[in-house]
C-alpha cells in the first residue's frame, strides 16, 4: 500500500447576475416602496406633521414636481377612484358597510385652462377640480348610475354624465365624502402629492416622512405608494433602522456610505414596480424620519456624497449583515456570484464588543426536518441523518447534507441556513458559522484538509510521498497527518444511518449572511477608534471612497 498524502480541488461554478435595468437616483432624488404588490393599498392618508396643506401634480422623467393644483387641508386621503364607501370608523372601503358612499358616476364640465378657473367653477356648483387625461375640467356631485349623472346635468343645464376610471385616484378629507381633487391620466403619468411649504414631514401609517408622495394603480387595482425625496433624507431614515440611533459615529458614517451606495447602484426593483428601492429587509429597513438622532443626522452630514467604489465603478452590492460570528465570507461561497470586493476573512472585532444574541443553539427531531424539507420540495423521505458536508476557508459552513430514507440532499450557500427556517416550528438557523451535534457521515466516508467529505476516492487526485500526481481508485489508502500515518478509506454504503438520539442541535453564532460589513463589528471598531474609512477597508476589498 502507497503512502499518499491526500489533497484535493474543488472547483466552484459561479455566475454574475444581472443587477438591474435601470439607475437608481435622478438629481439626488429617490424613489422609495412603502406599499406595492400585496401590500398595495386602497386608501391612503396623510397628514402634515410640519408644514400645512399640499400640491398636487407628477413627477416628471427627472424627479422634478410639476403642479396642477392645491389644497389648504391638513388631513387628506388618496383612494382607488370607483364606488367607494365609508364606514362608521372613517375608513374608505369597495364594499358598503352602512355608512356614507361616493359614486363612480360625475356631472362633468371641462373647457378650463387652470386650476385656478376650475376651481372658482367648482366652488359655484358645490363640485371639485380634476385634472383629466392632462385637462382641467370641473366634476360635480357623485352618483351610482350613469343615468343619475345625466339627469343632473340636464337639470344643471351644462355637462355631461362620466365615470371615474380604473386609472383614476380621487383625493378626499380624510374620514369624509368631500372631494378635494380627482387625477386620471389613464397611467401613463401618476399623481404626485407634495407637502406645500419648505422643510416638511408628513405622517403616513404612523411613520413621518420626508419629501412627496407618488400613487399609482396597477392593473386597475389598488394604490403603490411611492415617497419621493433627497437621497440624503432617504439615508437619515435609513441609518436608525439599521444601526442603533446611538451607535458610535464612525460606525453610523459607515453605515451612511454603505446605504447612499446602495441607493444609488442600479435599481432591480424600478422596471417591475417603478421605484429605486423598497423599505424592507429585501433592500435597506427604511421607516421614514421617526427615529433619526443628532448622531445619525450628523453622520449624513460627515459623509455627504460619498460612496464605495471597486475598480472605478460604484459598487453594486455594498451588502452588510448584523454580525458574522467571527469570519465574514466571499460572496461566491453563499451566492455563487464572484464580487471582488466581497472577500471572506477573520473578523478580530466582533468578540470585542457586546452583541445581543450572538451565540444560538437550536433542535430539531427527524420528523420536522422532514416535514420542513417536503415544505421546500425536497422530497428525500424520512430524514434519517444532518451534517455539515463542507466548510469554506474561513470557517463558515459552505455545505449541508441530509440523509433520507429514499434519496440524499445537499445544499450549499445561503440554503444552508435558510433550508433550516419554519415559521410552523418557530425555529431557523441565523447564520451560517454553526455545527450540528446528533449526525454525521454515514459509511466509510473521509473528510479532506478538514473540509470536503468524501464518499468515494473516485476521480480524486493525490500527490505521493514522491511528488507525483496520481488519480486514486480502490477504497483503502494510508494517509500522512499531522498526528502522523493512518489508514482512511472511501466508498461508504450509502445507507443513512438513524442518529441516535432521533434529534438534532444546531449551535452557532452570528446573524445574517456574513458578506460585507458586519455591523456589530463597525461598531466594535469604532469603539476601538478607528474611523469609518478604516471600518469600509476593513470589510470591503480594495474599494475606494469618494
Amino acid at each position: 500500500m502507497k503512502k499518499l498524502l491526500v489533497t484535493a480541488c474543488l472547483v466552484v461554478s459561479f455566475f454574475v447576475l444581472n443587477a438591474g435595468s435601470a439607475a437608481a437616483v435622478d438629481n439626488d432624488v429617490i424613489k422609495v416602496g412603502l406599499r406595492y404588490g400585496s401590500s398595495a393599498m386602497f386608501s391612503a392618508n396623510l397628514e402634515n406633521a410640519v408644514g400645512s396643506g399640499y400640491e398636487f401634480g407628477y413627477y416628471e422623467d427627472d424627479r422634478r414636481f410639476q403642479p396642477v393644483g392645491w389644497t389648504d387641508e391638513t388631513a387628506i386621503s388618496m383612494t382607488a377612484a370607483g364606488e367607494i364607501y365609508l364606514d362608521h370608523s372613517g375608513a374608505y372601503t369597495r364594499t358598503s358597510s352602512g355608512g356614507s358612499s361616493i359614486g363612480a358616476w360625475h356631472v362633468e364640465i371641462d373647457g378650463f385652462g387652470s386650476f385656478e378657473d376650475a376651481q372658482d367653477t367648482a366652488w359655484d356648483y358645490d363640485g371639485y377640480p380634476a385634472w383629466i387625461d392632462q385637462e382641467y375640467v370641473v366634476r360635480v356631485g357623485d352618483y351610482s348610475t350613469e343615468r343619475e349623472a345625466q339627469d343632473a346635468a340636464d337639470r344643471l343645464g351644462e355637462g355631461y354624465a362620466a365615470r371615474s376610471s380604473n386609472s383614476g385616484v380621487l383625493v378626499t378629507v380624510t374620514r369624509t365624502t368631500e372631494i378635494l381633487f380627482e387625477f386620471d391620466c389613464g397611467g401613463r403619468l401618476n399623481l404626485g402629492v407634495l407637502p406645500s411649504g419648505g422643510d416638511t414631514v408628513t405622517w403616513f401609517r404612523g411613520y413621518k416622512y420626508p419629501g412627496g408622495f407618488e400613487y399609482f394603480r396597477t392593473n386597475g387595482g389598488d394604490l403603490s405608494v411611492v415617497n419621493v425625496t433627497a437621497l440624503d433624507d432617504y439615508v437619515r431614515g435609513v441609518l436608525p433602522s439599521e444601526m442603533g440611533g446611538g451607535w458610535p459615529l464612525a460606525a453610523l458614517e459607515a453605515q451612511a456610505v454603505c446605504a447612499r451606495t446602495y441607493a444609488c447602484r442600479t435599481s432591480k426593483h424600478f422596471s417591475t414596480y417603478g421605484f429605486d428601492v423598497c423599505n424592507g429587509i429585501d433592500c435597506q429597513v427604511y421607516n421614514g424620519l421617526n427615529a433619526a438622532t443628532d448622531l445619525t443626522d450628523q453622520a449624513v452630514e460627515n459623509t455627504a456624497g460619498e460612496m464605495l467604489y471597486y475598480d472605478g465603478y460604484l459598487v453594486q452590492d455594498p451588502v452588510y449583515h448584523s454580525s458574522n460570528g467571527g469570519a465574514t465570507e466571499d460572496a461566491k461561497n453563499v451566492w455563487g456570484r464572484e464580487k471582488g470586493y466581497l472577500k471572506g476573512k477573520e473578523d478580530p472585532y466582533e468578540a470585542r464588543t457586546s452583541i445581543p444574541n450572538y451565540s444560538y443553539s437550536v433542535t430539531y427531531t427527524s420528523a420536522e426536518l422532514t416535514w420542513i424539507l417536503e415544505q421546500k420540495g425536497y422530497d428525500i423521505g424520512t430524514v434519517r441523518n444532518v451534517y455539515v458536508s463542507e466548510y469554506t476557508p474561513t470557517g463558515n459552513v459552505a455545505a449541508v447534507t441530509f440523509e433520507g430514507s429514499r434519496s440524499n440532499k445537499t445544499v450549499t450557500g445561503l440554503t444552508c441556513s435558510s433550508i433550516f427556517y419554519s415559521s410552523t416550528y418557530g425555529k431557523s438557523v441565523r447564520s451560517l458559522r454553526f455545527s450540528i451535534n446528533g449526525g454525521g457521515p454515514s459509511g466509510d466516508g473521509v473528510y479532506v484538509n478538514g473540509s470536503s467529505y468524501l464518499s468515494s476516492f473516485d476521480g480524486v487526485s493525490a500527490i505521493s510521498g514522491t511528488g507525483t500526481i496520481q488519480t486514486l481508485s480502490g477504497n483503502s489508502y494510508t494517509a500522512i497527518s499531522s498526528s502522523g500515518t493512518s489508514v482512511v478509506s472511501g466508498g461508504g454504503s450509502g445507507v443513512p444511518a438513524a442518529p441516535a438520539s432521533g434529534s438534532f442541535t444546531i449551535t452557532g453564532s452570528g446573524n445574517g449572511h456574513s458578506v460585507g460589513m458586519s455591523q456589530y463589528g463597525a461598531k466594535a471598531m469604532a469603539e476601538l477608534g478607528y474611523t469609518y474609512e478604516d471600518i469600509l477597508h476593513f470589510y470591503y476589498t480594495d474599494v475606494t471612497i469618494r
